[in-house]
């Protein structure tokens, strides 16, 4: 039994008349009426009755052109679904994020492309920079945003899409609340709320560099691995911490971002798009064009995939 014969059984059903059908299907009558024959023989059942009036479906055909009709339908999904996901049109996307990118970009991101491919299922997950660059050297994640720059070794591509600088988080009682610029060395006697150096080495070797080149020793209160929590210890009265300027947009009323014009001009940070360049999905290409066309970034993004 091939599709080809469940086309012709369901086209002579609906003209009940072999040359109808036959025009319909673009073929000669005599091939017709072979092929529908041997579909009878096949089945076991006899699928037409010759009437002087014309044809009529037996009960036996009735049953099989509504499956006739579910297969047909089918099989052509499965053609769209192919053609789809050959084109990146469909399928599954894994998407990694750190939590300091949901600030702005991610949203913008995910947005666009849920508009732009609707039929592709995403999967998010949130973790740090470095278990995402471990997870797509290990090919279970297509993409992620990871926190730029990217000091741990990775065979991922990373490109920044969202350049940022750093700030000072300080209490809004805080005696710098109310200053315009901070410099480093005006820290040296404040409780100081530091990124995880397990967790998230890369900020954390940023902000110790800083401090070092600035000659202070920071006083380490408390350590943590997400911007919001660092926020939140801000905004408790446990201390000060350096934080992505981005991070106004989630700071409490209680918290003040103070310039601090040293970091602004000798660290850039940012949020960066990160891709193992063995995972060459059509899906995957999608996202990562989608991306370099909103976001301002080098040329090399064309090939970060």
């Amino acid at each position: 039994m091939e599709l080809r014969q469940l086309k012709q059984l369901l086209v002579l059903s609906e003209t009940l008349n072999f040359h109808r059908a036959a025009e319909r299907l673009h073929m000669a009558q005599p091939p017709l009426s072979t092929a529908i024959k041997k579909l009878e023989q096949e089945l076991g059942v006899q699928l037409f009755e010759r009437l002087p009036g014309g044809l009529q479906p037996t009960p036996a055909a009735q049953v099989v052109l509504r499956y006739a009709r579910t297969t047909l339908f089918y099989a052509e999904e499965i053609r769209r679904a192919a053609r789809e996901g050959a084109s990146g049109e469909q399928g599954v996307l894994k998407v990694g994020f750190v939590g300091s990118s949901t600030y702005s970009l991610m949203p913008r991101l995910l947005s666009e492309f849920r508009k732009d491919f609707p039929r592709v299922d995403l999967i998010i997950e949130e973790s740090t920079t470095i278990d995402l660059l471990r997870r797509l050297d290990a090919h279970t994640l297509d993409v992620a945003l990871v926190r730029f720059p990217v000091l741990e070794p990775t065979a991922a591509r990373v490109t920044l899409l969202q350049p940022d600088h750093l700030m000072l988080a300080v209490p809004a009682d805080s005696r710098h609340a109310r200053s315009d610029d901070v410099a480093l060395s005006d820290l040296a006697d404040e409780p100081f709320i530091g990124y995880s150096r397990t967790h998230v080495p890369g900020m954390h070797a940023l902000v110790m560099y800083a401090f070092q080149q600035a000659g202070v020793v920071p006083r380490i209160a408390q350590e943590a691995i997400q911007v919001q929590t660092i926020l939140s210890l801000v905004e408790s009265g446990l201390g000060v911490a350096i934080v992505p300027a981005v991070a106004r947009r989630q700071a409490g009323s209680n918290v003040r971002l103070v310039n601090v014009s040293q970091l602004a001009e000798t660290i850039k940070v940012g949020i960066a798009l990160a891709v193992h360049p063995d995972n060459a999905t059509p899906t995957t290409a999608n996202f990562v064009d989608m991306a370099c066309r909103l976001m301002p970034v080098e040329p090399a993004c064309a090939n970060a995939a």
